[in-house]
């Protein structure tokens, strides 16, 4: 089979139709992770023992479910219980879920590494726990933590065609639909994978210059 450029003229404002979903699911779901997953990592900070275990084996269950699973049981089993949630936000939301998981251990581990000093000096200070927490220990926690991150980023968006199993219309899928009825897959997923290695690419790079801008502000 050879490449046909007229066909692939044709086919790409779909691909690229597809390419929106995916990058939004992979945003949406990417800022739902980092904002859950920093709740998580405080609750494992916490002194209280009963609050770490319980939050320890929340973020463990998730992380040693598979993504594919989580994906099937809120899609099809929770309308059994009266919960119907629709496709595209239920890949969202177990997409951040699941990461969430991961980010709360990067989180963790930037938080550990700033010394329990600047703790002590804040509250000589007279600086309130949250004051403390979010001017003095987190800007300084996250800066180191940008590449781990922003490989969550890209996992998470190489992850999204796992949402096609669940119904929503991403970038494979709808190049896997063009396949099935045309019966030339060639073309399809050879660009649906030049999309994702150049936004990957792009991340990558936009991640690199993120850090080096935080850096220089330090």
């Amino acid at each position: 089979m050879m490449w046909n450029w007229s066909f692939a003229w044709h086919i790409l404002p779909t691909i690229l139709h597809g390419m929106v979903i995916t990058i939004e699911a992979t945003i949406l779901g990417m800022l739902l992770a980092l904002v859950l997953g920093l709740f998580w990592a405080g609750l494992l900070l916490l002194p209280n023992r009963w609050i770490f275990w319980s939050t320890h084996g929340i973020t463990e269950f998730i992380r040693d479910t598979p993504l594919l699973i989580q994906l099937f049981f809120c899609y099809y089993v929770l309308p059994e219980i009266g919960i119907t949630i629709p496709a595209l936000l239920t890949g969202i939301t177990v997409l951040g879920i699941n990461y969430s998981a991961y980010t709360a251990e990067v989180y963790r581990a930037g938080l550990q590494n700033i010394p329990r000093g600047q703790w002590d000096a804040a509250k000589a200070l007279n600086f309130t726990t949250w004051q403390t927490f979010t001017r003095i220990i987190l800007p300084q926690a996250i800066p180191p933590i940008v590449p781990a991150m922003g490989n969550n980023l890209i996992a998470m968006f190489k992850d999204t065609p796992l949402l096609s199993t669940i119904t929503v219309m991403e970038m494979l899928d709808r190049a896997m639909i063009i396949g099935d009825k045309t019966f030339r897959y060639l073309e399809p997923l050879t660009m649906v994978g030049i999309l994702f290695l150049i936004i990957s690419l792009m991340a990558s790079a936009l991640i690199g210059f993120t850090q080096r801008k935080i850096l220089v502000r330090r």
